[in-house]
């Protein structure tokens, strides 16, 4: 027998070998005709694969996140079922669950799926669904796994195997489809009763824009079909409001590849609302003791190697910029932090002139592939509202507490139910006044900009060596 403990920590034993399913019947005949999957001992684990010792317990169903996952996970399988059934040949790369849905990675040779072959796959998919396919997990050895793709043709495949230690490598089998996975996954996919498969895009493997363009297909299911179209309204109605449509039929901003992908242009109406929001939250700042600033767009190299930011980001910067000079290398500036440090060093600072607060609406670029450029939410050159604290160790707790007052003060107004029918109009003086008759509550009062009372200095300070600094960067 063994020791089985449920998260209310209550212990009931059962026979070696039982699964999670077993339990769930024990418990209640509704929640096992509802678990997909469980955790045994921390670990993510298959609604019907054995437990032999003792162990902590969790079981999932639709309604909890991880169940979702499971269900997603498994519904990615049977999408690439479905199109191994439908075009052979194809070869797959990997198929995780998202935040919504799933996704999988296909070499498709020399077929192009079209949004009008989602319809067949989907029907195939729920052919394939009605016959209760069960998930069944296998173990196998690293030469078995490398034999059985090398085989099959998938390079992809044999590519991820090659990265895995010997005896931690599993296959899971659902019909026709084996693919290397190490799970969990429902029970059978007769839990999946309705499909959709969203869209098509193409994604470099494994992220590299140098390697093959495989077809990504996203897409979701539902345990109900009414569920589906619940969604499916939702989705719609974000359509309505995706920022992109808005912003080309609100003429707010634009796009051009003859600028550059994901490089932003503001049109004047976009520009008058950007140039509102930055003033009132100058104002904001100016109230909580910031002192703003502005430094160039580009900086030179060994800035970012200095602070560190090259060796961790510069995969995600442009390259360097080199002039006519030998050796002198630029960088179009990916963030506002070193140049901040910067302004701090300028000249000399007495522990009695801190805190030191600057702010500035600084622009930054960074390399994002152009497959994962969306609208103005992944770009290659946007603005932060970005705020650096140079503070004495015992004065970081008052500036955390600023630093949320002074967000709270910020967001107050951009989360006002009555602004959204009023902003059209609004001027910044009609903005203040529209902010002080909707919010809840007193405003809070910004903490006082007299400079905190001398004392001695403590030995700390008593040094030739640079000021500790302790920066913070706050983007609202």
């Amino acid at each position: 027998m063994i020791n089985i403990t449920f998260p209310d920590n209550s212990v009931r034993q059962f026979e070696a070998g039982v699964t999670p399913l077993d339990i769930a019947k024990s418990l209640s005949e509704g929640l096992a005709r509802n678990v997909l999957s469980a955790k045994v001992n921390g670990k993510m684990w298959d609604a019907m694969r054995p437990v032999n010792e003792d162990a902590t317990i969790q079981l999932f169903t639709w309604d909890d996140p991880e169940g979702k996952a499971t269900f997603w996970h498994s519904s990615a399988h049977l999408m690439a079922e479905a199109i191994e059934a439908l075009y052979k040949g194809v070869k797959f790369g990997i198929g995780p669950a998202v935040d919504a849905g799933f996704y999988y990675d296909i070499d498709t040779g020399d077929l192009t799926l079209t949004e009008a072959d989602l319809v067949a796959i989907e029907k195939k998919m729920l052919e394939l669904a009605r016959e209760k396919q069960t998930f069944e997990r296998v173990d196998v050895s690293k030469a078995e796994a490398m034999k059985y793709f090398t085989e099959k043709g998938d390079e992809y495949k044999e590519e991820l195997i090659s990265e895995l230690e010997d005896g931690t490598i599993t296959y899971y089998k659902c019909g026709n489809f084996t693919d290397l996975c190490r799970g969990p996954h429902i029970p059978n996919t007769g839990f999946i009763k309705a499909v959709k498969l969203t869209s098509l895009a193409g994604a470099y493997w494994r992220g590299d824009e140098k390697r093959k363009q495989l077809t990504r297909v996203y897409g979701i299911t539902f345990p109900k079909q009414k569920e589906l179209e619940e969604y499916l309204v939702l989705l719609e109605e974000a359509k309505k409001r995706d920022h992109r449509k808005l912003g080309r039929e609100l003429e707010l901003f634009m796009f051009s590849d003859t600028v550059g992908k994901g490089l932003p242009i503001w049109l004047p109406k976009g520009t008058e609302l950007r140039l509102r929001l930055q003033e009132y939250l100058t104002k904001i700042q100016k109230e909580y003791g910031y002192e703003q600033v502005i430094t160039p767009h580009i900086g030179g190299k060994q800035l970012y190697v200095t602070s560190g930011h090259w060796d961790h980001y510069g995969e995600d910067s442009f390259r360097p910029i080199t002039t006519p000079e030998e050796g002198e290398e630029y960088l179009l500036k990916p963030m506002n932090c070193p140049h901040h440090c910067m302004i701090f060093k300028w000249k000399p600072r007495s522990y009695k002139d801190l805190p030191f607060r600057c702010a500035e609406f600084g622009t930054v670029y960074r390399y994002e592939q152009s497959g994962e450029l969306h609208g103005l939410t992944r770009v290659r050159s946007f603005t932060q509202d970005d705020a650096h604290i140079f503070c004495r160790p015992d004065q970081v707790k008052e500036e955390f507490i600023r630093v949320m007052e002074t967000s709270k003060s910020s967001s107050r107004l951009l989360t006002s139910r009555t602004l959204k029918h009023r902003y059209r109009s609004a001027t910044p003086t009609t903005m203040r006044s529209m902010w002080v008759r909707t919010r809840t509550g007193p405003r809070p009062k910004p903490p006082s900009r007299r400079p905190a009372p001398r004392r001695a200095c403590p030995p700390m300070w008593n040094t030739a060596k640079p000021l500790s600094m302790v920066p913070s960067s706050t983007s609202w």
